[in-house]
């Protein structure tokens, strides 16, 4: 039989315990061992040491390791600012979310892995995704095209910025980065003949990770706007 998932730790309320923890103290402690040590690195032991706490006692407030991951997910998502007044242009809000949505999770490298295989229904993230939605909805997306707005920035802010954060772990000599880019150069313009498009145009010296971020950015919100434009024709 196969093992049933346990409930998400949202839909259980947290008791009220004597001061000694909390949710949100184990969720900040939790976010410190996976910037420290990585998801792979994480154990209930190893956060109780941080909390200076017996392990059994992490259990008062949570029913295991996945709670605990939830938990910090969320508490990292609070760091993505809240700030609409609901008269900001929706580019200019979809935006801001997006580039602040990538600065935390380089700040917090196993947050995209996490995000594709985690329940994400804690309220500071709901809150954003909210924001999100109600954004392109005034913008003037409804049903299925706003669900494929939504998961095509979301998917690639997330896949953006995961395969860089894959690369910046790899690599983290800047010289070593520039003599591997040349290299890869070098050998894309030997075989020009069988490759003119990619020797072209692949320009694979460019380590500018954020103008390319925002370039992919700019074309994706293009064509939701575009959309938006034909839309107002049909009506």
């Amino acid at each position: 039989m196969s093992r049933q998932r346990p409930p998400a730790v949202w839909f259980t309320e947290e008791q009220p315990r004597k001061p000694r923890l909390s949710r949100e103290r184990i969720a900040r402690a939790a976010v410190a061992l996976l910037d420290a040590e990585g998801v792979t690195g994480f154990s209930m032991r190893r956060l109780a040491a941080r909390l200076d706490a017996g392990v059994m006692s992490a259990y008062e407030y949570v029913r295991g390791k996945e709670d605990v991951l939830d938990l910090a997910m969320d508490q990292v998502f609070a760091e993505i600012e809240l700030d609409d007044t609901g008269i900001t242009p929706w580019r200019q809000v979809l935006t801001r979310q997006l580039h602040q949505s990538r600065q935390v999770m380089k700040r917090h490298s196993w947050l995209p892995s996490l995000m594709a295989v985690r329940p994400l229904l804690g309220p500071h993230f709901l809150a954003r995704s909210e924001l999100f939605y109600a954004t392109l909805a005034r913008a003037g997306l409804r049903g299925p095209e706003l669900l494929a707005a939504v998961g095509t920035l979301t998917y690639y802010v997330q896949g953006y910025t995961a395969a860089e954060i894959t690369w910046r772990g790899s690599v983290r000599d800047s010289a070593e980065e520039t003599e591997l880019r040349r290299q890869a150069q070098e050998y894309l313009d030997q075989r020009a003949e069988l490759y003119p498009t990619l020797t072209r145009h692949a320009q694979l010296a460019d380590d500018d990770f954020d103008g390319q971020f925002q370039r992919g950015l700019d074309l994706i919100l293009d064509g939701i706007q575009a959309r938006l434009g034909h839309e107002a024709q049909d009506r």
